[in-house]
């Protein structure tokens, strides 16, 4: 049984050697690779033997090959322009991923900066009674500077792992 038919995703000939070169570069990303496969397999056939070609979903054939179709004037826009460099940011904008939801940054790079400075300055310069940061002192000392309002010693302890080493080799309490 034939399912639905999908929207015509036209590739030009530019696009198809554009995908074929991501496709065969060796450092293309493999979701990349697949996505660009997606949109070169079965043209003008629906999405399920698209899939099996590639090894994927149909969903996530559909999806791809969606996406492709819903480009379609920026790619050809891009491809107006006569510019390879520009057709193929455009194709990389397509096959890549979409923004994701999720819980925004608790802290800005404004406030993560002054917590790593801090981080690498020996305790006894905030006249505290130690000899490494833990977390626990750094989140407080973090607060006391007003540097942020409030930050957990979890994140206190994330900042401390990411700190680099000291040259003395001295590690993190």
């Amino acid at each position: 049984m034939a399912g639905p038919v999908p929207r015509p995703s036209v590739v030009t000939p530019r696009q198809r050697r554009t995908l074929e070169q991501i496709v065969r570069r060796e450092t293309s990303p493999q979701q990349q690779v697949r996505r660009a496969k997606l949109v070169l397999a079965a043209p003008g056939a629906n999405n399920a033997p698209a899939a099996r070609q590639v090894g994927v979903t149909v969903d996530t054939a559909r999806t791809w090959r969606a996406r492709w179709a819903a480009a379609r004037e920026a790619l050809l826009a891009a491809e107006a322009e006569g510019d390879d460099a520009a057709l193929r940011a455009v194709i990389l904008g397509v096959l890549a991923d979409a923004p994701r939801s999720g819980t925004p940054a608790t802290f800005s790079p404004e406030q993560i900066c002054p917590i790593v400075a801090l981080a690498c300055e020996p305790p006894s310069a905030s006249a505290r009674p130690i000899s490494q940061w833990t977390a626990r002192e750094l989140a407080d000392e973090a607060v006391k500077r007003g540097i942020v309002p409030r930050i957990s010693p979890q994140s206190g302890e994330r900042v401390l792992a990411r700190r680099p080493s000291s040259p003395t080799g001295a590690g993190i309490g």
